[in-house]
């Protein structure tokens, strides 16, 4: 059963006889604060979960009713992520399939097909394919999308509590104008990503750290 009309991709992967296809997305890669997250999800074949898409074209209503809906109604599903230090150190592409690896190992069923969003996770050691814009063609990915995307916003909406003075929970971490007008008057804080440009040039010594847009 495809959850939506043009996802096939699982159906593909099902009939060439790989039972457990999981679909992986990250989110959060662009912020100048806060971790990077990805996400797993296996979804159960019987049950069709309406409504599925790209977490960035959702209201962030239906995003949230459609993040419990997952967590309850996916065979499986892992989220894990990678922090601002982590970020700062290994750059952000790495940190981000930093995340994924660690959402892969809370994945509570082993998969053995892995859709993906356009990334390579040289770890991986199974049969997969990466798309872009893959949680516009994969039900499983765009699970996946969901997952991550919410997950971070819930996080980013608790730590502005810590640190009020950033608006973290209206922009979570982009660099909205706002963002910008909070860092120069305030400077960084501890979630800030110090490798990138504009948090870097706010920083003592700009030749701490080596700038990362990936």
């Amino acid at each position: 059963m495809t959850n939506n009309g043009h996802y096939h991709y699982e159906e593909f992967a099902r009939a060439a006889g790989y039972r457990f296809v999981a679909g992986g997305d990250e989110a959060g890669r662009g912020p100048w604060a806060g971790p990077v997250y990805a996400a797993f999800v296996i979804l159960d074949e019987g049950k069709r979960i309406a409504g599925l898409a790209d977490s960035k074209k959702l209201s962030r209503r239906r995003r949230r009713e459609l993040f419990e809906q997952i967590k309850g109604e996916a065979l499986a599903f892992g989220i894990g992520t990678a922090s601002p230090e982590e970020i700062d150190r290994i750059n952000i592409l790495e940190a981000t399939r930093l995340a994924f690896q660690r959402a892969f190992a809370g994945l509570p069923q082993r998969p053995d097909y892995v859709l993906l969003d356009y990334i390579k996770l040289p770890w991986l050691g199974l049969p997969h394919q990466a798309f872009a814009r893959g949680e516009s063609i994969s039900a499983s990915v765009a699970a996946a999308s969901i997952l991550a995307k919410e997950a971070r916003d819930l996080y980013m909406e608790e730590v502005a509590l810590t640190y009020p003075q950033y608006g973290f929970e209206k922009h979570m971490g982009y660099g909205t104008a706002a963002h910008q007008q909070a860092l120069l008057a305030h400077g960084p804080c501890p979630l800030h990503r110090r490798s990138f440009k504009p948090v870097k040039k706010l920083l003592p010594d700009e030749n701490l750290f080596t700038a990362s847009y990936r």
